[in-house]
């Protein structure tokens, strides 16, 4: 008998805002977002970061007033349910239940919305429960943290921890809008505040040497908490991973290549093994000197290149030192142990493990092995020549290597 074959292609389009005081009375950023053409008011149910719960005082009483204000075209289906930041929201799915259990006793639709505020995690976490329940939920995510500003908020991504592997449990569904406070910046501890800017080198160091460049002239800005560098950074960051999206022909990851999660197979490694004590942007940080170091050693990168990555993760504050205890490779047997996390990276996408480095910066390149000797060569290169300082008091720069002498003496490039 004859077979049928259909290709079905299923277009998205969601807009990525940039707002200041998203709940002033004078913002109607949200109602316009929501605004679903609908006679009836929007449900909205809210799940929101204990976290900035606390950073933020009064914000539960004004997210409720604002839709109280707007209450014909905005109808908030119950108070704003807090849930907790960081990875233990995503280490069960009990938070995942509770937002589901929600939905359906609200009776929200295909066309209500689940509005998300807070850093990565719980945005993940409210993003995979919205999109299984109804078969989705329309998602709002309010990011809060650098990170999730500029990268994983902005993405198709969601999903929960499981079985002892990061997001294991998830789904690819793209957000209905992204919405960028960046008021919710001003009170990041400095360890946040830098840990996002981990996701603009890695996307900068992948695609565009002019953004690397840009970074590399405002490091001192960007350490010094300054807000319009830091404002730039998240907008261009957000811009390229949306370009990657769109115009790979991947953006569900159906294939073996993840070109944007450079330097994650040791990330999301050393957030397991350091049962999440390292921020996800910190693992990240490690992970791109690491695979960088090893390309260096390969033969693949330049060694001008590799020490300009080096010196800017260090200049912005990273610590790239693998810590002692997870130094010790065995060829990738042992789950304890940091080279498993290659298989793991291998398993979670299935087929041929793939690995993006760097032949240059803005160059990138697949492989599909890794040598553990050499490998175990780069952890080493990288306990000897980095410092062990959280964050040097002078510019770190080798011998020989001309450093970007204007600091931040530059005006922000467009």
């Amino acid at each position: 008998m004859r077979n049928i074959s259909q290709k079905i292609s299923v277009p998205f389009h969601y807009t990525v805002h940039f707002t200041r005081d998203i709940f002033a009375n004078e913002n109607a950023l949200v109602q316009k977002v929501t605004k679903n053409g609908n006679v009836m008011p929007s449900k909205i149910l809210c799940v929101v970061d204990s976290g900035v719960c606390g950073a933020h005082k009064g914000l539960i009483h004004r997210i409720v007033e604002y839709c109280g204000r707007r209450r014909q075209a905005l109808r908030l289906v119950c108070p704003p349910m807090i849930v907790p930041g960081g990875e233990r929201v995503k280490n069960t799915g009990i938070y995942v239940a509770r937002v589901q259990e929600s939905i359906q006793k609200y009776g929200l639709c295909r066309h209500s919305y689940v509005m998300a505020i807070g850093g990565g995690a719980v945005l993940d976490m409210a993003g995979f429960a919205a999109a299984t329940a109804h078969r989705g939920v329309r998602l709002i995510r309010i990011p809060t943290t650098v990170l999730a500003q500029n990268d994983s908020g902005v993405g198709v991504k969601n999903g929960i921890n499981a079985f002892d592997n990061k997001n294991f449990l998830g789904t690819f569904v793209p957000p209905y809008a992204v919405l960028n406070d960046s008021d919710f910046l001003e009170t990041l501890s400095d360890r946040d505040w830098r840990a996002g800017t981990a996701e603009a080198i890695k996307v900068a160091a992948l695609r565009n040497p002019q953004f690397f460049r840009w970074i590399e002239r405002h490091a001192r800005a960007l350490t010094a908490r300054d807000r319009r560098a830091m404002e730039f950074l998240i907008r261009r960051c957000a811009e390229l991973h949306l370009q990657h999206i769109a115009t790979t022909d991947d953006p569900f990851e159906l294939g073996s290549s993840r070109p944007l999660d450079f330097g994650h197979w040791a990330a999301h490694k050393l957030e397991l093994l350091t049962s999440f004590r390292l921020r996800h942007g910190e693992a990240v940080a490690i992970g791109i000197a690491l695979d960088s170091t090893y390309a260096k050693l390969m033969g693949m990168l330049p060694e001008r290149d590799w020490q300009r990555i080096i010196n800017l993760l260090v200049n912005l504050g990273f610590t790239l030192r693998i810590p002692k205890r997870f130094q010790r490779l065995n060829g990738c047997d042992d789950p304890s142990l940091l080279d498993h996390g290659l298989a793991e990276f291998r398993e979670h996408l299935g087929g041929e493990l793939t690995i993006m480095l760097l032949q240059g910066i803005g160059v990138g390149v697949e492989v599909h092995e890794i040598n553990t000797r050499i490998l175990s060569e780069s952890i080493a290169t990288l306990d000897r020549v980095c410092p062990s300082r959280k964050k040097a008091k002078e510019p770190f720069v080798w011998t020989g290597l001309r450093q970007p002498s204007d600091g931040c003496s530059r005006p922000i490039e467009r």
